[in-house]
């Protein structure tokens, strides 16, 4: 497994407030605010604040590149697609700088070896899926998340894409190292939203959450730490999650959306990145695939 990068994070405060003034006063005139000494514009805090990340990590998926991800077959939520791997029926392609994770209809049933948590096989099938991870490619402790995707065509029947954050030591397939030992969602395989579109709540929104653990194998709530924002799906949007301190804030375009208080303490473990595509229902597809498009993905981390 690669070194997981492990923050120090030390908020500067009088910046911080500053921040906090901004987004309190709405939209105020960078040359007329200052800091109360007179020596620091609203502007000059943004760029202090925006200064103190740095990129640790970014694929702009010029290629699919093996050092960054692997494909992930696993059969969870009674699913309906069968995860494939080595972009088989272009299920995860690279073309012009993007990735395209995508849900296809075969037309017909086929056999799907793919077994769930329990090892009951998946029964045969005629739709087939991507899903990549960065498991034991690229983990990290806190920071922020982001990438930058659309999905064309939100709410038909059945979509399920996702791009989310899984704790590293998450019992789950592919397990390729010791320590891969503990049962979701309970600390070291706890589970991070960024984007979740829910096809069955009608086009043009997606779900953001943390999962809250019951202290048990399996006992995660959905619901009580779940923000629902409308967005319009097909347009270019950066979706991500941030933290550093105590809370986590979920981000659209670099505006906070959502903040859930206190989980960022929840949240202790190095974390991988998931990007699926899955089907929820049987219901019959319109067209010949379903798209997630992913422009780029990118982890920072606080400047030491």
């Amino acid at each position: 497994m690669l070194t997981t990068t492990r923050m120090l994070l030390v908020p500067l405060v009088r910046v911080i407030a500053l921040s906090l003034l901004a987004a309190c006063a709405g939209r105020i005139d960078d040359s007329a605010a200052s800091d109360p000494a007179g020596s620091l514009t609203i502007g000059q805090a943004s760029q202090t604040l925006a200064a103190e990340w740095e990129v640790d990590f970014h694929d702009d998926f010029d290629r699919f590149d093996p050092a960054n991800w692997q494909d992930q077959r696993i059969w969870v939520n009674d699913e309906q697609q069968c995860y494939v791997p080595g972009n088989r029926h272009d299920t995860r392609e690279v073309r012009e700088g993007t990735l395209r994770i995508r849900v296809v209809d075969l037309g017909a049933p086929a056999e799907c070896d793919v077994p769930d948590k329990m090892g009951k096989q998946h029964p045969p099938t005629r739709w087939v899926a991507g899903r990549i991870t960065s498991k034991n490619r690229r983990e990290f402790v806190k920071g922020r998340w982001t990438a930058r995707l659309r999905v064309i065509g939100s709410g038909q029947p059945g979509m399920f894409p996702a791009w989310w954050l899984l704790g590293a030591r998450n019992n789950e397939p592919p397990v390729q190292e010791a320590d891969e030992t503990v049962c979701w969602p309970m600390t070291g395989s706890g589970e991070i939203d960024i984007f979740e579109h829910h096809s069955d709540g009608g086009p043009d929104h997606y779900a953001a959450r943390a999962i809250k653990s019951d202290g048990t194998c399996g006992g995660g709530d959905w619901q009580a730490l779940m923000h629902v924002q409308a967005a319009p799906l097909a347009e270019w949007h950066e979706y991500a999650v941030e933290w550093d301190g105590s809370d986590l804030r979920f981000l659209l375009d670099g505006k906070e959306i959502h903040r859930s208080a206190g989980q960022g303490d929840q949240f202790p473990e190095p974390m991988f990145a998931v990007l699926n595509f899955a089907k929820i229902n049987p219901a019959p597809m319109t067209v010949p695939s379903w798209t997630m498009e992913v422009d780029w993905v990118k982890h920072e981390r606080r400047r030491p």
